[in-house]
């Protein structure tokens, strides 16, 4: 069999110092790298954390959401922690895998027990790696009347105010008022007509205000 020379097409030249041939050939190395750093990042080995997982804010009521990017080949297991303690993935603690490099964990309808520390754990049969992060929780100010005291609530602790027909108590020997975590109670001494009036509570943090009506 004889050997044939390739050769251009007729009429065809490549002229190197092109600046657009030299700007395709740019495209195409840097294409390749790409190309080559994907398949590096698929190569069999333990799985590796490359975006740490960070701590959110949890509005009660709201949902929080904790994302790492990930690389692992073969595909891993996750598992999330709070506090030490496995997460199943349901209604109130959702698993979220939006791509092969992403995973993350959405908490629904947050409460303040849902602050704590969250841990990550990724798995494959070369070994486990694990990332950790804190969800903190922040609840408006709320106020409200109990059967025989003051119910506060809020996260940040919110600041509490007396009013007496809508001005601020200032506090003496006889009229003070307590500040507890979870309620305020008014003390009047040796009360006088002059007592007599509409009491309120106002309560505020950064999220928001309340007051409720104590008496008239």
């Amino acid at each position: 069999m004889s050997k044939v020379k390739a050769t251009p097409p007729p009429g065809f030249t490549l002229n190197i110092n092109d600046p657009q041939v030299q700007e395709a050939a740019i495209r195409i190395q840097a294409s390749y790298r790409v190309t080559g750093a994907s398949t590096e990042l698929r190569e069999k080995g333990p799985p590796k954390i490359l975006q740490e997982l960070r701590d959110v804010v949890l509005v009660e009521g709201s949902a929080a959401k904790l994302e790492c990017r990930v690389s692992a080949f073969p595909d891993p297991f996750i598992v999330w922690y709070k506090d030490g303690k496995e997460l199943k993935d349901g209604p109130k603690y959702r698993y979220v895998f939006e791509d092969p490099d992403f995973v993350a964990l959405v908490v629904r309808d947050g409460v303040l027990a849902d602050l704590g520390k969250y841990t990550v754990t990724i798995k494959n049969p070369f070994g486990p790696t694990s990332g950790s992060a804190c969800i903190l929780v922040e609840v408006p100010a709320k106020v409200s009347k109990g059967p025989d005291n003051i119910k506060i609530r809020g996260e940040p602790p919110p600041d509490v105010a007396w009013l007496k027909d809508g001005d601020d108590i200032d506090e003496d020997d006889r009229v003070f008022f307590d500040v507890g975590d979870t309620n305020t109670i008014l003390t009047i001494k040796n009360a006088k007509v002059s007592d007599a009036g509409k009491y309120e509570v106002f309560v505020e943090n950064n999220l928001g205000t309340d007051r409720v009506l104590c008496s008239r």
